[in-house]
């Protein structure tokens, strides 16, 4: 072979693995903006700050700006991010199950089906928590309660029909009462649902292990249970199931482009997204957040969120969160 077809060789080589490595770098020297769907301080708003420290972090983008939408568990933001972020691949919206039950209980007119799908990236239990003045010391106790007067127990979390809603009417449901009458609170974001249970405006609340587990640490709340089929890791609470309340069930958050990228501009971000979720700075977030790896992007994603709005209307259905 001669010097010149080696050298040919070579420069073909050298541009396959360019090609190959720079899928997700396309949108590495630009600016993106990540909007949460809701107040400061709530899942969303913090998945949407944890996916800003590791891109910037790994050199995935130039620089992430982090903004919030807040109202009806996120029904306002979808609406303003397919509208105004229509065809811009530099847009990105976290979003997760709650909104799923939200937008379906809030009929809304914009759906998750209006979006690009790029990948779902956590998984979290719930924790089911009280102040710490509280009587109620465990799950079986609180479900004692539901039984004995279901209106009496006020429950705070997210937005109505989202997965703090569905969890506490399906414990009502599994304590014997009827989840239809479920006394429930909902809040914007986790930072105002925890100061509705600090200030002892509501009788229990839910939501994720990580936004709670400041105030749980600091001995202001008192975690009762875990919605997890066995014990967090490093986390001696008990889980619902082993104190005798059959219930598991866990929040996902994913990430979602806008309508009208293009099919390149898609490949782009999923190849963005899975750089940053496989990368060091994130993982190191996850653990910090007590976050499971829930990884799944693509076309399995899409799937996947097909899937789940799908069955989430069943379950609001039949607790009658919404009419069939």
């Amino acid at each position: 072979m001669s010097t010149w077809s080696k050298a040919v060789i070579a420069i073909l080589l050298a541009a396959t693995v360019a090609v190959a490595g720079c899928a997700g770098e396309a949108l590495a020297q630009n600016d993106l903006k990540i909007m949460a769907p809701a107040a400061p301080g709530g899942g969303w708003d913090q998945t949407a700050r944890a996916m800003q420290q590791a891109l910037v972090a790994e050199g995935l983008a130039k620089s992430v700006q982090v903004y919030n939408v807040t109202g009806a568990g996120g029904s306002v933001g979808i609406a303003q991010f397919v509208t105004t972020s229509k065809g811009d691949p530099h847009q990105l919206m976290v979003n997760g199950l709650v909104m799923v039950g939200a937008l379906l209980a809030n009929r809304s007119p914009v759906t998750l089906d209006q979006t690009t799908p790029i990948a779902r990236l956590t998984a979290e239990a719930l924790v089911i928590v009280v102040p710490a003045s509280s009587s109620i010391k465990n799950a079986q106790e609180r479900a004692a309660a539901v039984k004995a007067d279901v209106a009496k127990v006020t429950w705070a979390g997210g937005s109505a029909g989202g997965v703090d809603h569905i969890t506490a009417a399906l414990f009502v449901e599994k304590a014997g009462g009827d989840p239809s009458k479920v006394n429930y609170i909902p809040f914007s974001g986790g930072g105002e649902s925890l100061a509705a249970v600090l200030g002892g405006k509501v009788t229990a609340g839910i939501s994720g292990w990580g936004e709670y587990e400041g105030q749980i640490k600091a001995g202001k709340l008192r975690a009762i249970g875990v919605t997890s089929a066995q014990r967090l890791p490093g986390n001696d609470t008990p889980t619902l199931r082993e104190q005798g309340v059959d219930l598991v069930i866990a929040n996902w958050r994913s990430v979602v482009a806008p309508p009208g990228i293009t099919p390149d501009q898609r490949a782009d971000l999923i190849a963005l997204i899975e750089r940053m979720a496989k990368s060091s700075a994130w993982l190191d977030l996850l653990k910090q957040k007590g976050w499971e790896d829930d990884l799944l992007a693509g076309d399995a994603f899409a799937a996947f969120l097909r899937e789940e709005q799908t069955r989430v209307k069943a379950v609001l259905t039949s607790i009658g969160l919404i009419k069939p």
